[in-house]
Order: structure tokens, then C-alpha cells, then sequence
């Protein structure tokens, strides 16, 4: 078996520093949804989804007793949960761009939670990680692209204020060296092709605020979000 190129082990054990990254960068988009004390034409999915992603991941990491990642998505679940509550302080109760309304978005993580305890504790599989790890996949899909739940909004007003720069770009980091691991490493494809369609997404992301930044004067707009972030 040939060995493991050194860059390849470097994302390796890179890549879980980077799913605590974006855990915490919707920080600086969250805190000033606080300073305006609005949304804005926010949405409210990748907060819901991060959350809900979280929680199906811990639940399987302890069913599989990894506990890099519980423990990771622990801090995720503890993260989304002060994001949701704090975004839906200053939000309406619904718009078209959260999607939906915020008691939707109640209803659907409580529906998540309960649907695990059920597969877990009553399903007949005898071992419902399995399964469990094939809809996170799905859910961990879904938060990479939930900022394009804006895309129509963006396209219409030609500006990507919509889009939360801090989430994508941490997004793009974290699905690269996650691809890379899985492909390049452990060769498991429930890694690398979640992670492959999320960085397709997250670029998609950044290229639409490129494109757009912010609406008007957009370009400098996006130059003052890199220095903020840097």
C-alpha cells in the first residue's frame, strides 16, 4: 500500500479544527443581525440545518463511540442553538427568504429529534448507525447549501448581502480538506461526496458575492468582509 502523501495527512487532521471553524463563523454575521437588530434578507436555514446536522452526528458518533466526532458536533449543537435563538429574536415570524416561517423551522428540528430517538430506540435494525449516518449525510448536505435558499433574491436584486461571507468561506475550507481526506485517505465515499458537493456549493456561494457583493459600491463591500474576517 503506498504511503500517504504528508500534505494529504495534513488536511487529515486539519479537517476537524475546520468543522469547528464553521461552527463558529457565523459569529460576525450573527452579531450584527444584533447591532442592526434585524435579518435583513437573512435566512434562518443554515442555522436550523447546522443545528439539526449536529445533532444527527453526535447521536451517531456515539452509536459508532467515536468520540471526535460527538464531541465535535457537541460544540456544533451548543453553537446553532445561540445562532438560531438569537437570529429569531430580531426576525419576523416568516420570509420568503428564511425559507418559510421560524415556527416551520421549530416544527422540523423537533421532527429530526424525534425521528432519531425513534430509529434509534424502537427501529428493528440491529444497528440503525448505518442508517443514521446516510441521512446525516444528507442534512450535512443541506447546511453547506442552505445560503442559497436566497439565490432567487440575490439573482433579483443583483446583490448577495444574502449570502453570510464568514459561513461560506469557512464552508469551502472545511469541505476541501474533509474531500481530500476522504478521497485521498480513508477512501469513504459517505465523506468525500457530501464534502465534494458542499465545496461545489460554497464556491457557487462565493462566486455570487463576488459577482454581486453587496448590491451598490458591492466590490468594496466585499474587500471590508475579507479584512473583518482576516
Amino acid at each position: 500500500m503506498a504511503e500517504i502523501p504528508g500534505w494529504v495527512k495534513f488536511c487529515g487532521n486539519m479537517a476537524p479544527l475546520a468543522a469547528i471553524v464553521v461552527f463558529l463563523s457565523p459569529f460576525p454575521t450573527i452579531s450584527q443581525i444584533g447591532r442592526d437588530k434585524s435579518v435583513g434578507s437573512l435566512p434562518l436555514l443554515p442555522y436550523s440545518s447546522m443545528f439539526a446536522n449536529c445533532f444527527l452526528w453526535s447521536v451517531y458518533g456515539i452509536l459508532k463511540q467515536e468520540s471526535k466526532i460527538w464531541a465535535t458536533n457537541g460544540i456544533g449543537i451548543f453553537f446553532s442553538l445561540f445562532y438560531f435563538l438569537r437570529f429569531v429574536k430580531f426576525a419576523p415570524p416568516k420570509s420568503p427568504t428564511f425559507p418559510g416561517s421560524i415556527r416551520q423551522h421549530v416544527q422540523a428540528i423537533v421532527m429530526v429529534m424525534a425521528a432519531t430517538f425513534g430509529l434509534v430506540y424502537l427501529s428493528p435494525l440491529s444497528d440503525p448507525a448505518n442508517l443514521l449516518g446516510n441521512i446525516a449525510v444528507l442534512f450535512c448536505v443541506a447546511m453547506f447549501a442552505s445560503p442559497l435558499a436566497a439565490l432567487r433574491t440575490v439573482l433579483q436584486t443583483k446583490s448577495a448581502k444574502s449570502i453570510p461571507l464568514p459561513f461560506t468561506l469557512a464552508t469551502v475550507a472545511n469541505c476541501f480538506l474533509w474531500s481530500v481526506f476522504g478521497i485521498l485517505e480513508i477512501h469513504d465515499a459517505n465523506v468525500y461526496i457530501p464534502n465534494l458537493l458542499g465545496l461545489a456549493f460554497g464556491i457557487a456561494q462565493v462566486s455570487l458575492k463576488m459577482l454581486y457583493g453587496d448590491g451598490h459600491g458591492g466590490a468594496a463591500k466585499l474587500a471590508n468582509n475579507l479584512d473583518l474576517i482576516a
